[in-house]
C-alpha cells in the first residue's frame, strides 16, 4: 500500500487509467481536476512510460487535490473563463474522483467541481460535460428589480427551476404559479412545459426568468398567456416546424422604417450568428434570389452531402421576415434549431465564431440548392508545366461540374496553387476554387513576459519584470532581455516554471518561448557559474520540505512549502559546506531565535554546537536512498555527537576538498560572528536535513568518499526538473524558525510599469500582399513529393487567378497553438468604396475588378468570448445601419472601420443591381420592360378608341345634316365615310402587327444576349 493507508501506486495507476475511459452517459456526474496537480499525480505514480524513473519520490508527491488554478480569485465556487478540456483540467468520472479524494485528500476551503454530463444536439445527439454552467437571473413578477443569480445546469428541467425559485422567494406551497422567459423589457414568454430542460428551452447566459403567484380571485397579475405573447413555442414538435408560424416576433409589432432593417433576438451567446446572418441578408443577390422564391425550383433533397433542403428553407422563411418590413425583430429559434440539428458544434448556447458560422451556411446552402444532382468522378491532374490559362479553365470546368449553385455564382473564385520541393526542385502547380479569403494579419513580432529574477544576493527579494521578447523566440531572447534590464549576465542565468512549491519545469536556453504560458509563473534565478564552460561546479534544484507524522489518509509525509531555489556547489565538497550555503541561500526567511529560546535550548539540547549569523542551527545530515536517506556508517561516533569546527578550520576543510567560500559572487559561507554567540549555540541542532533525490539514469550520482565528503560524479550529472536536493525541516523547527510571511514579497522594476507600444493599423493590401507571399511548409505540415516519394518541407505560394461577384474577406485574428492562445486585435484599414484588386491577380487576361463593401461582421472583446455585431448597407436607401442583436441604428460611415472588423463583405462593381450580371437582375429587367412597353400599348389602344369615339361623333353629326338637306346624297356620303374608316382601321392594325414583332425581337434578342 502506498503512504497513509492509500491504494499502492500501481493499483492507483490502473484503476484511475480504466476509469478514464469511461463512456460519457446523460446524467452522469464528472469532476474537474487542475491539469497542474494531475501531471503531478502521473508522475508520482508513474503513469506514463517516461514517468516511471520518479514513481513513488516524494518530491514529486501531488499532496492534497488542488483545483485553486481552475478557481476565481475569492470564489470556492466559479471558475475562470474560456478554461480548455485537458490543457487547464482533466475530467474524471465519479468513482476516480472519489478514489483521487481517499488516497490524497482535498485542499482545505475547497469544493469539488462537479459537473453534469449533458445531451448536446437538437437531432443528432452527443454527450459532453457541462463545464460551465448556465447563469439564470431569477426575479418575482411583483418586484423585478430584485434578481437573484444561480447557475444551472442544461440538464435541468423548467420543474426544478421553478422548485428552486419558490424556495428562493419563500413562496406557500399551496400558492400557484407559472413561470415567463422576459426577453427585452416587455416580452414575455411562458415556460409552460415543466419537463423540458434548459437546452430544450432555449435559455441561455444571463436570460431573466420571471415566477408570477396567482390572485386570490383565482385570475394571473399577467392575464392569459395568449394575450401576453404572439408565438410561445420554444421546443419542437415531432415533426419539423411550420416555419411561417414559428418566428417570434416584437411584442408591439411595430413596422420597420424600412424592409430589411430588422433585428435577430439572442437566444443566448447567439450573436455571433446574428452578425454572420445580418451580413449574408444584405447580399443583394442572394437575398432577391429567396425573396422571390427562385430557391424552390432548385432545392436538392436527394444530395447526399446536402441537409435535404431543410437549411435552404429555414434560411428563406428567415430573410423573409427580416425584409417583411413589419417588425422590429424577430427570435430564430427555428432556423438556430436547423442549424444545430446538421451541425451539433452550434447547438449549444456557448459563444461562437461568426466565420465558422458563416462557412457551414454557404456551405450547406450550396449542398442544398446544388444544380447538380450526381456528381461524376473527375481525376485532379496537376499543370505538368501546361499554361495557366489552360490548367485554370479546366480546373473551373470541373469544379462547375460538380458544385453549380448560386453560392458558386456569387462567391466562388479560383486560387493557383504552386509548390517546390527543396530536395528535387520538382513544381507542382494546381487551380483551387474558394469561398472566401482567410487573410493572415502582420503579426506582432513580439511579446512581453512578466518574470521575477532572484539574485545570488541571499538577502535581495525577486524582482518582477516585464520582458519585451521575440514571439517566435528562444528562453535564450529571455535571458538577453532580462540582462539588458538587471545586469545579470545571460549565461549566469536559469529559467523555471515554479508551480505549488516545486519546479514544475527547468527549462533549456534552446527551448521555445511559446511553450511559456501567460498564466505561467517564471522564475529566472542567477546562479555563481557559467553552466556551459564551468565543469568544476553543479547547479542543483533545492525543494523545501515539512516532515508530518502519519496520522490518517489525509496527511502526507512531506508537503512541500516556501519557494524552492537553485544553488551552484562545487562537485566535491563536504556536508558542512554543502549544509552552510544551504542556510546562506534561505537567510532571508530564518528568524533569528530570541533569548529565551536560547537559555531554553542551552538546558534542553545535546552538547552539539554550531551558530551561524545568530541562528541556531544542528549538525546532522541524512543520506541514503530518495524515500528516506540514512546517514551512512560513521567512525567511532555518530555525527549528532562529533563536534563541528571552528570558523577557521571549518573553511580550511573546506577549502582541503575543494570548496569556495566566495563561490557564490561574493557570498561568503556564513560564519560565526562573535564569540558569545558560538557559545549561544552550543547546544543547538541543525534546522533541516537533507536528501539527494536520483530520478532517471543518475541525474545526481552521490558517492560517499567519506564520513564528511559528498562528490558528484561528472559523467551522468546534468541539471532538470527531475532531480532535486530536498531540505527536510521539522514542524516544531519550521514553525519557530522559517518566516513564511516574506516567501511572497518581491519588488517591481520601473519596466512594470511599460506598456507596448501597438502600431497604428494596417492597411487590407497588406494582409493581401501577405497571404501571397511564398512561405516554407511547417514540419508539422508537410508536403508529399510525388518525384522523392516522401513528405517535403516544401515552399508555397498562393496567388488569385480570378474573384467572385461577392468577396468575402476573414481576417485572421484568432491564433491557436499547443500552449497560447491570443487574438490580434490591430485596426486593419479597409476601403469603403474602390478596392483594386486587379494587381493582385496574376490572370493577364482579367480586366478591371473593383469593389464597394457591403458588409462587416464585428468581433469585440478577447478570445472565447465577446460580442459580435454587424454593419451593412442596406440595398433600399444605401445606407448603412448597424446590427446588434435586436437593436437597429444607422451608422455613419466613418463608424465601419474599427479594430472590432473580422469579416469583411465586398461586391464587384460590375455585379451590383442595374449591371444585368446576374440572370435574376436580368429578368426583372426584362419584367420592367415589359411592363413599360405593356404600359405604352394600353396608351395607344386607348387614344386608338378616342379617335373612333371621336369619329363616330363626327359622323353621326354629319349624317344628321344630311337628312335634313338630301337623303340620296347622304347615303353616297355614309358610305364613303364607311369606307375611309375600314382603310384606316387596317392601317392601325398593320401598325400594331409590326410593333408587336418589333417588341418580340427585342425580347429574343435580350435573352440571348
Amino acid at each position: 500500500m502506498a503512504e497513509g493507508g492509500a491504494a499502492d501506486l500501481d493499483t492507483q495507476r490502473g484503476e484511475i487509467a480504466a476509469l478514464l475511459k469511461t463512456q460519457l452517459r446523460k446524467g452522469d456526474t464528472w469532476y474537474l481536476v487542475d491539469s497542474r496537480w494531475f501531471k503531478q499525480w502521473k508522475k508520482y505514480v508513474g503513469f506514463d512510460s517516461w514517468d516511471k524513473y520518479q514513481m513513488g519520490d516524494q518530491n514529486v508527491y501531488p499532496g492534497p487535490v488542488d483545483n485553486s488554478g481552475l478557481l476565481k480569485d475569492g470564489d470556492v465556487l466559479a471558475i475562470k473563463e474560456h478554461l480548455i478540456d485537458e490543457l487547464d483540467y482533466i475530467l474524471v468520472p465519479t468513482e476516480g474522483w472519489n478514489k483521487l479524494v481517499s488516497w490524497y485528500g482535498l485542499t482545505e476551503g475547497q469544493e469539488p467541481i462537479a459537473r453534469k454530463v449533458v445531451e448536446q444536439g437538437m437531432f443528432v445527439k452527443h454527450c459532453k460535460v457541462e463545464v460551465y454552467l448556465t447563469e439564470l437571473k431569477l426575479c418575482e413578477d411583483s418586484n423585478m428589480d430584485n434578481m437573484i443569480t444561480r447557475r444551472f445546469s442544461k440538464a435541468d428541467t423548467i420543474d426544478m427551476i421553478e422548485k428552486e425559485m419558490r424556495k428562493l422567494f419563500s413562496i406557500p406551497d399551496e400558492k400557484e404559479t407559472r413561470l415567463w422567459n422576459r426577453y427585452m423589457s416587455n416580452t414575455f414568454e411562458p415556460l409552460n412545459k415543466p419537463d423540458s430542460t434548459i437546452q430544450d428551452a432555449g435559455l441561455y447566459q444571463g436570460q431573466v426568468l420571471v415566477i408570477e403567484q396567482k390572485n386570490e380571485d383565482g385570475t394571473w397579475p399577467r392575464g392569459s398567456m395568449a394575450s401576453n405573447v404572439k408565438n410561445s413555442s420554444y421546443s419542437l414538435p415531432s415533426s419539423y416546424p411550420t416555419y411561417s408560424n414559428s418566428y417570434d416576433y416584437s411584442e408591439q409589432n411595430r413596422h420597420s422604417e424600412r424592409s430589411g432593417l430588422c433585428g435577430l433576438s439572442n437566444l443566448g451567446n447567439t450573436c455571433f450568428m446574428n452578425s454572420a446572418v445580418q451580413c449574408l441578408s444584405n447580399i443583394t443577390p442572394l437575398t432577391e434570389y429567396f425573396l422571390k422564391d427562385k430557391y424552390r425550383d432548385e432545392l436538392n433533397e436527394d444530395n447526399p452531402l446536402g441537409m435535404k433542403g431543410e437549411i435552404a428553407r429555414a434560411y428563406a422563411e428567415l430573410i423573409k421576415q427580416l425584409w417583411s418590413g413589419k417588425y422590429s425583430y424577430v427570435t430564430p429559434r427555428p432556423f438556430k434549431t436547423q442549424v444545430g440539428r446538421f451541425a451539433p458544434q452550434f447547438s449549444g448556447y456557448q459563444q461562437q465564431d461568426s466565420h465558422e458560422l458563416l462557412a457551414f451556411l454557404l456551405d450547406g446552402l450550396h449542398e442544398d440548392l446544388n444544380r447538380i444532382r450526381k456528381k461524376p468522378y473527375i481525376q485532379l491532374k496537376d499543370a505538368n508545366g501546361r499554361p495557366d490559362k489552360v490548367v485554370a479553365e479546366e480546373a473551373w470546368e470541373n469544379h462547375i461540374k460538380r458544385n453549380d449553385s448560386i453560392i458558386v455564382d456569387i462567391f466562388h473564385g479560383l486560387f493557383k496553387s504552386t509548390l517546390v520541393c527543396p530536395v528535387c526542385a520538382k513544381v507542382s502547380v494546381t487551380f483551387d476554387p474558394f469561398c472566401y479569403l482567410t487573410l493572415p494579419l502582420p503579426m506582432k513580432k513580439e511579446r512581453t513576459l512578466e518574470v521575477y529574477l532572484v539574485r545570488l544576493d541571499p538577502v535581495a527579494k525577486p524582482t518582477q519584470y516585464k520582458l519585451t521578447v521575440p514571439k517566435v523566440g528562444y528562453i535564450s531572447d529571455l535571458c538577453t532581455s532580462l540582462s539588458s534590464l538587471s545586469g545579470v549576465p545571460a549565461e549566469k542565468m536559469i529559467v523555471t516554471d515554479i508551480y505549488n512549491h516545486r519546479f514544475h519545469r527547468i527549462f533549456a536556453t534552446n527551448e521555445n518561448l511559446s511553450s511559456i504560458m501567460e498564466r505561467d509563473d517564471i522564475y529566472v534565478f542567477e546562479v555563481a557559474v557559467n553552466r556551459v564552460e564551468d565543469a568544476d561546479h553543479v547547479v542543483i534544484p533545492v525543494h523545501l520540505r515539512e516532515k508530518y507524522k502519519q496520522s490518517g489518509y489525509n496527511h502526507t509525509s512531506t508537503p512541500l512549502f516556501g519557494l524552492p531555489f537553485l544553488i551552484a556547489v562545487p562537485r566535491t565538497l563536504s556536508e558542512d559546506k554543502l549544509y552552510n550555503m544551504l542556510l546562506s541561500r534561505l537567510c532571508r526567511f530564518v528568524r533569528s531565535p530570541v533569548e529565551e529560546d536560547e537559555e531554553d535550548s542551552e538546558e534542553t539540547q545535546p552538547p552539539t554546537q554550531h551558530t551561524i549569523n545568530g541562528n541556531a542551527t544542528n549538525g546532522l545530515l541524512e543520506e541514503g536512498s530518495p524515500s528516506e536517506m540514512e546517514t551512512d556508517e560513521q567512525d567511532d561516533e555518530s555525527s549528532q555527537d562529533q563536534e563541528l569546527p571552528s570558523e577557521n578550520e571549518n573553511s580550511q576543510s573546506e577549502d582541503s576538498v575543494g570548496g569556495d567560500n566566495e563561490l557564490e559572487n561574493g557570498v561568503v559561507a556564513p560564519q560565526l560572528s562573535t564569540k558569545g554567540q558560538q557559545t549561544a549555540g552550543l547546544n543547538r541542532k541543525r534546522l533541516f536535513t537533507f536528501q539527494f533525490n536520483n530520478m532517471g539514469k543518475t541525474d545526481f550520482s552521490l558517492i560517499k568518499e567519506d564520513s564528511k565528503l559528498i562528490r558528484f560524479d561528472e559523467g551522468h550529472l546534468r541539471l532538470s526538473d527531475r532531480s532535486y536536493l530536498s531540505l527536510d525541516w521539522e514542524p516544531e523547527i519550521k514553525k519557530k524558525y522559517f518566516d513564511e510571511t516574506v516567501v511572497e514579497d518581491y519588488d517591481k522594476h520601473e519596466s512594470m510599469e511599460y506598456k507596448p507600444q501597438k502600431k497604428a493599423f494596417f492597411k487590407l493590401k497588406d494582409c493581401i500582399e501577405l497571404f501571397t507571399t511564398k512561405e516554407k511548409l511547417g514540419a508539422e505540415d508537410p508536403w508529399y513529393c510525388p518525384n522523392c516519394k516522401q513528405h517535403q518541407q516544401a515552399t508555397k505560394k498562393l496567388d488569385l487567378w480570378s474573384l467572385p461577384p461577392v468577396l468575402v474577406v476573414h481576417l485572421k485574428r484568432f491564433s491557436y497553438s499547443r500552449y497560447m492562445r491570443d487574438k490580434l486585435d490591430s485596426l486593419v484599414d479597409f476601403p469603403l468604396r474602390d478596392l483594386d484588386m486587379s494587381e493582385f491577380l496574376i490572370n493577364p487576361n482579367a480586366g478591371p475588378c473593383r469593389y464597394d463593401l457591403i458588409a462587416v461582421s464585428n468581433h469585440y472583446g478577447g478570445m472565447g468570448g465577446g460580442h459580435y455585431t454587424a454593419y451593412a448597407k442596406n440595398k433600399e436607401d444605401g445606407k448603412w445601419y448597424n446590427f446588434d442583436d435586436s437593436s437597429v441604428s444607422p451608422a455613419s460611415e466613418d463608424q465601419i472601420v474599427s479594430k472590432a472588423g473580422y469579416v469583411l463583405f465586398y461586391q464587384r462593381q460590375d455585379t451590383v443591381k442595374g449591371t444585368g450580371y446576374f440572370a435574376l437582375d436580368r429578368e426583372e429587367e426584362e419584367e420592367e420592360e415589359e411592363e413599360e412597353e405593356g404600359e405604352d400599348d394600353e396608351n395607344e389602344a386607348e387614344e386608338l378608341v378616342e379617335r373612333r369615339t371621336v369619329s363616330s361623333s363626327q359622323g353621326a353629326c354629319a349624317a344628321a345634316q344630311s337628312d335634313e338637306e338630301d337623303e340620296p346624297v347622304q347615303n353616297k356620303s355614309s358610305k364613303k365615310d364607311l369606307n375611309q374608316e375600314e382603310e384606316e382601321e387596317e392601317e392601325e392594325e398593320e401598325e400594331e402587327e409590326e410593333e408587336e414583332e418589333q417588341v418580340s425581337n427585342r425580347d429574343i434578342t435580350m435573352k440571348t444576349n
